[in-house]
């Protein structure tokens, strides 16, 4: 169900500045969905771990970019803030800034609208909501429970709509919209790396070799094609019904693996990698002539 929070009354402000980015003009795109990347989740943990002693919760600015086929929340900065029961201060000029440095090295990535820690929507909320509708039209509401309520890190996104008669008191009603989680393969080196400090008792682990990666990827690989052949022996001995989609996406699969001979793959993979350890030689030994050259030269 919607969460709804009444809109808390203001002093009267000067007129808006003109908004660093239109982010979400016009109706929402790609039917309501959020796609959010892992390095955001990371970043929000982060600053609410880092946050000053005595605040109860942290929030900051969602940055992205967006097409008429979804909202792709790519990163974001924390935003110094302080609040009571009776007020909220935002650093309004420090987001500023920030986004003006976030422009210079990612200038696609454009303001989305902004976050806060906690499971509620509260009333201070719409104020600062009310601050990013200047910058980004419709902008991203996205809360991360990071006090972990039912045991379980709850992430939401909503939008704003008005609500209320008019001419008389109006609010803000916040409607709740899809979260999805995607990546980059960059960012799946990461994730994968985590996941794998939940089975490890001091919650640390280390990298692996470039090698050791190769290892487990064909050990992964040999591991699919051993159930894939099992799969295909059942359906032919009539122990598994056989389904045409498993048979159709089987089929597209082995289209895609190009012909060739066992002699004709070995030639090929021992070149290439003659190549590499040459250039591997090659870059050592360049390694070495510069650093003679520096010890030459400091003599």
């Amino acid at each position: 169900p919607p969460a709804a929070a009444p809109a808390a009354p203001a002093a009267p402000a000067p007129p808006p500045a003109a908004p660093l980015s239109a982010a979400l003009s016009g109706p929402f795109p790609g039917g309501r969905v959020v796609r959010l990347h892992p390095v955001v989740l990371a970043s929000i943990v982060d600053s609410f771990e880092r946050r000053n002693e005595g605040a109860a919760r942290v929030i900051g600015t969602l940055l992205g970019t967006v097409d008429k086929h979804s909202v792709e929340v790519t990163n974001c900065f924390s935003v110094p803030h302080n609040e009571s029961e009776d007020e909220v201060a935002v650093d309004m000029e420090f987001a500023k800034n920030m986004y003006e440095l976030h422009k210079k090295v990612s200038p696609n990535e454009i303001i989305l609208g902004w976050y806060a820690t906690g499971h509620d929507i509260t009333e201070h909320s719409v104020l600062i909501h009310e601050y990013y509708s200047r910058e980004a039209h419709n902008p991203i509401h996205l809360t991360v429970d990071t006090s972990l309520q039912n045991s379980r890190m709850s992430i939401k996104a909503y939008v704003s709509a008005p609500m209320g008669v008019p001419g008389k008191t109006m609010g803000v009603m916040f409607t709740p919209l899809t979260v999805k989680y995607v990546y980059y393969d960059t960012e799946r080196i990461g994730v994968d790396l985590i996941m794998k400090t939940c089975f490890s008792p001091n919650r640390v682990i280390g990298l692996s070799s470039d090698l050791q990666q190769v290892g487990s990827a064909s050990a992964r690989i040999q591991d699919t094609l051993t159930m894939v052949l099992q799969y295909a022996e059942d359906v032919l001995s009539g122990k598994v019904a056989a389904d045409n989609t498993v048979g159709r996406f089987l089929m597209d699969l082995i289209n895609q693996v190009p012909k060739i001979s066992p002699e004709d793959f070995e030639t090929m993979l021992n070149s290439n990698i003659n190549d590499l350890l040459m250039v591997t030689y090659l870059a050592n030994l360049t390694q070495s002539q510069i650093a003679l050259n520096e010890k030459l030269l400091s003599l």
